[in-house]
Formats: structure tokens, C-alpha cells, sequence
């Protein structure tokens, strides 16, 4: 008769784990951005170079994709739990990663190279750049640390 015992050691999938939490990051930072400064504040809008109607839809279109990429992320976080492989530290690590990537990618590269938008108008405009790109730098260095803190507590190579 064959043994039907499933194995307790299961293997922390590392990758999955950190990009798991990188891909929900990226969606939650992108929610908050879109719902308290495109919506409540009403600050600015995602691509703020056109008519209004243009405006609201690359808001809408901002809105679905982080709806996409938050839905997907947590099917591919629940689904690295049931199996076993997630590591929670290292999706903590990645959610920190990648909400503070979006942050200053949005910062620098909407905001300052590309010009889709600024945080404000009609205001003194560095003070909201410095806290804006502080933060996103802050919560990265912060997914740094957590990731490396991570890695490196692994007795055995399991980095739960």
C-alpha cells in the first residue's frame, strides 16, 4: 500500500514569495494614489495633458489595472499558502518593494520626466515632490531591509 502521508517540510518558494508581494504593493500604492488623490483630494488625475472627459478615463483605466494586478496577486498569494511555498517575511519584504517603487517610479518618472500629471497645481510644487519621492524611498530602503533581514534569517534555507 502506497503512503498517502503529505510531507511537512515543503519548499519556500523565494522568487514567487518577494514578487508576490511586489505585484500586490504596486496595486495597493496605485489604489491609494488613485482613491485619496485622484478621487477624495482631487489633486490631480493620471494624465492631466488633455480634455477632462480624457482625464477620467485614464483614471479609469489607472483604477482596472490595479484592480487586475491587486485580483491576481492575491489568487498567486493564496495559491503559494495552500502549497506551502510562501514565504511571508519575503512577501512582506516585496509588498514594501513594490509600494515603494510604484511611489518614486510615479514621482520621477510621471510627475517629473514624463509630465502625465503633478501631485498639485497651483501650489509651491517641491515640498509635495520631497515628501512624495521621501516616502517612496523610505518604504523601498524599508522592502530592502525586510528582504535582506529575510534571506539571511533562514536556518536551513527557509526564510519563513
Amino acid at each position: 500500500m502506497a503512503d498517502t502521508r503529505v510531507s511537512s517540510h515543503r519548499s519556500v518558494d523565494v522568487r514567487a514569495s518577494t514578487l508576490v508581494g511586489v505585484l500586490i504593493g504596486i496595486a495597493i500604492m496605485a489604489a491609494v494614489d488613485e482613491i485619496v488623490f485622484h478621487q477624495l483630494l482631487a489633486w490631480h488625475h493620471f494624465y492631466d495633458r488633455s480634455t477632462p472627459s480624457v482625464a477620467l478615463l485614464s483614471d479609469g483605466l489607472l483604477h482596472a489595472a490595479e484592480v487586475i494586478a491587486l485580483v491576481g496577486g492575491f489568487f498567486w498569494f493564496a495559491d503559494l499558502r495552500r502549497r506551502g511555498a510562501l514565504s511571508n517575511r519575503l512577501a512582506w519584504g516585496g509588498f514594501l518593494l513594490g509600494a515603494g517603487g510604484f511611489q518614486l517610479f510615479d514621482g520621477i518618472v510621471d510627475h517629473k520626466v514624463l509630465r502625465l500629471h503633478q501631485i498639485r497645481y497651483g501650489v509651491h510644487l517641491l515640498p509635495y515632490d520631497v515628501v512624495w519621492n521621501v516616502a517612496g524611498a523610505v518604504l523601498l530602503l524599508a522592502g530592502i531591509a525586510v528582504l535582506w533581514w529575510a534571506r539571511s534569517r533562514r536556518p536551513g534555507g527557509d526564510p519563513r
